[in-house]
């Protein structure tokens, strides 16, 4: 059986090219998948269907690397937003890492805060096999 997928990786990766946060929205409980996988992340559902979200959401977690992989340059901070459709998704943070020290209090007041979803391309490393587009995220 051939396998059929509404979204692919490759379709969510040229979303971000264009500042689209692409996701799939299931026809059986309503929920949003993202980033896509073949079944609804949520009921198994393959009836699915693309979507665009907004890309607007809410800073749940986040992490300042201040020893990074090698090939990029240190201090910057990945997140976890909660997009206002529902799904949770993973980016860098547009926010200047050295104001989110742990020696700094005001660093917890990212947690919660309104930010929406653009991108940001990294340069390829010795590990991969080229360029990386991930969301970035800004404060509004």
């Amino acid at each position: 059986m051939k396998e059929y997928y509404i979204l692919t990786a490759k379709d969510f990766y040229d979303g971000l090219k264009e500042d689209k946060i692409l996701g799939l929205r299931c026809k059986e409980c309503g929920q949003i998948t993202c980033p896509p996988l073949p079944t609804c992340q949520w009921c198994g559902s393959k009836d699915l269907e693309k979507t665009e979200l907004s890309g607007m959401g809410e800073i749940l977690t986040f992490t300042l690397i201040d020893v990074s992989p090698e090939g990029f340059e240190p201090h910057y901070i990945i997140c976890m937003v909660k997009l206002d459709e529902g799904p949770t998704i993973m980016g860098r943070l547009d926010y200047d890492a050295e104001k989110a020290t742990v020696k700094n209090e005001r660093s917890q007041e990212l947690i919660g805060m309104k930010v929406k979803a653009s991108h940001v391309v990294l340069p390829a490393d010795v590990y991969s096999g080229g360029e990386k587009i991930v969301p970035l995220f800004k404060a509004l």
